[in-house]
């Protein structure tokens, strides 16, 4: 059996930044990267319906130790595909990568101290058994094999075609076509501007309306700065801007929801100009940042609302027919193509079965630990970036701290490190605050947070700063164990 000191699971912007620390931080260390996919670049890679970009800037979702070089900050999805293998083969982190290696269960041995992982191997599903001392999980949070849609009623009877965004293929063709876009999310967001071009026409119908804002998609600051400082001072001082005008943002909306509500609300007044009614289609029943804003670059949906090449819907779907979609207010929308932007379906751990010694771990039945670490699962990490900020602010977060943690251990000749949580269980929280659709359908899968630290899970790039890059290690809830006779 192949053995190794680390086993990455994921060659998404986890994974590969993960490899990148480890290489620069635990050098000697034996890893590898598992990728069940034949591509790395994960979530990067896997969507590739038109417009697909990032809803955060570049300078947080780019990577702290090899920045961003372009001037856009909103980044489309290749753009980003191409910098995440352009830094895994700077980095050397491309060799390390072990691609249609698909974990489906790992075992921890107490007696030996290791993980034991039961792999399948390329596309015949061969199987394979792999081993490591500590399990690092970039996964993600999502199924890449489905999406979430909702059960329509008629949906078998329509004459054109329904596709989910998330398995957009290249004969999918909306040019010159009446398209329907059902959802209010990102990727409604992204998709409605990008089909509008060639589209004979877009309907965006969505059940109720999501917070928007718009941003240019080159940084004003950025731009300013680029001719009078160095690159790397200029993404520094950028990278800072974002983290604290992103906290600033958060913090009102989560304060002050109605003075937010009013900010926002006029800006979108301002960028529509009448063309369409605010208040029913911009306006939601739930409170700025109780889901996640969505990021529109340059105003990209309202230029093209002003054009009359978008039109909005807020309704409910009563059916499909065979032309469209018929609404519970009794109006139709015609339709020769479908497009269900609906959501996603999330997994714990990455869909792998864990157990200890025999014994399942039940993800529900964990708590979070420092964001990074799960109650008395042993030598086990996983990325879960931000759902406030940038996903990669918080995973270089956890990455630094994983390679502390193993050099730390090493340095005490320790072979296990355990979060335990002892006899007095914290009060338990859902894993996150949002009342999206997508988190609260699997909230009851995930494991639990509590109310004080280290059960806390932050939402705040400062507070996990401080507790993941200067924190103690040893902090009396974190326990270790030294080698017995025979152990290596």
């Amino acid at each position: 059996m192949e053995h190794f000191d680390l086993l990455i699971v994921g060659a998404g912007l986890s994974g590969i930044g993960a490899g990148c620390h480890m290489l620069a931080r635990c050098p000697g260390r034996t890893f590898s990267i598992l990728e069940g996919r034949d591509r790395s670049g994960g979530t990067w890679d896997l969507f590739r319906y038109p417009g697909a970009r990032s809803d955060s800037d570049m300078y947080t979702l780019g990577y702290a130790f090899r920045p961003w070089q372009q001037a856009n900050a909103i980044a489309e999805g290749p753009a980003i595909l191409h910098y995440l293998r352009e830094t895994a083969a700077a980095h050397g982190v491309d060799r390390k990568i072990r691609y249609e290696h698909r974990v489906t269960k790992a075992s921890w041995s107490s007696r030996d101290a290791r993980w034991v992982l039961e792999v399948t191997r390329g596309r015949e599903h061969e199987p394979v058994a792999m081993s490591c001392n500590f399990l690092f999980l970039c996964a993600g949070y999502y199924r890449y094999d489905a999406g979430y849609t909702p059960a329509f009623a008629g949906i078998e009877r329509f004459g054109g075609r329904v596709v989910h965004p998330q398995f957009w293929t290249d004969d999918i063709a909306w040019q010159g076509k009446r398209v329907v876009v059902i959802g209010s999310g990102a990727t409604a967001m992204t998709l409605v501007p990008a089909l509008a071009g060639e589209a004979a026409h877009v309907t965006m119908v969505q059940r109720s309306p999501t917070w928007v804002i718009a941003r240019p998609t080159e940084d004003p600051m950025a731009r300013g700065l680029r001719g009078l400082l160095p690159r790397r001072v200029v993404h520094a001082i950028v990278r800072w801007k974002q983290v604290l005008l992103g906290l600033y943002v958060f913090n009102l909306c989560r304060r002050h929801p109605e003075r937010a509500k009013q900010l926002l609300l006029s800006r979108v007044r301002r960028a529509l100009g009448g063309a369409a009614d605010v208040e029913q289609h911009f306006q939601p029943r739930y409170n700025p940042w109780e889901q996640r804003l969505c990021l529109l670059p340059d105003g990209d949906l309202f230029r093209e609302i002003r054009a009359g090449h978008v039109s909005l819907v807020t309704d409910e779907i009563e059916s499909f027919t065979e032309t469209g979609l018929a609404l519970r207010s009794g109006k139709t929308v015609p339709a020769d193509l479908v497009v269900t932007a609906t959501g996603l379906e999330l997994q714990a751990f990455g869909g792998i079965a864990l157990d200890i010694d025999g014994r399942p771990v039940v993800p529900a039945g964990t708590f979070n630990y420092k964001g990074v670490m799960f109650s008395d699962v042993p030598n086990f990490a996983s990325c879960f970036g931000y759902s406030n900020a940038s996903w990669t602010l918080k995973a270089d977060l956890v990455c630094g701290y994983v390679c502390r943690l193993l050099n730390y251990m090493r340095r005490h000749r320790f072979v296990q490190c355990t979060p335990r949580i002892g006899a007095a269980a914290p009060a338990a929280l859902p894993w996150i605050d949002f009342s999206s659709g997508y988190f609260q359908r699997a909230l009851d899968r995930f494991p639990k947070q509590g109310t004080q630290a280290p059960w806390r899970l932050n939402q705040n790039y400062l507070r996990d700063l401080l507790a993941l890059r200067f924190g103690r290690i040893e902090d009396n809830v974190m326990q270790f164990r030294a080698a017995t006779p025979g152990q290596p």
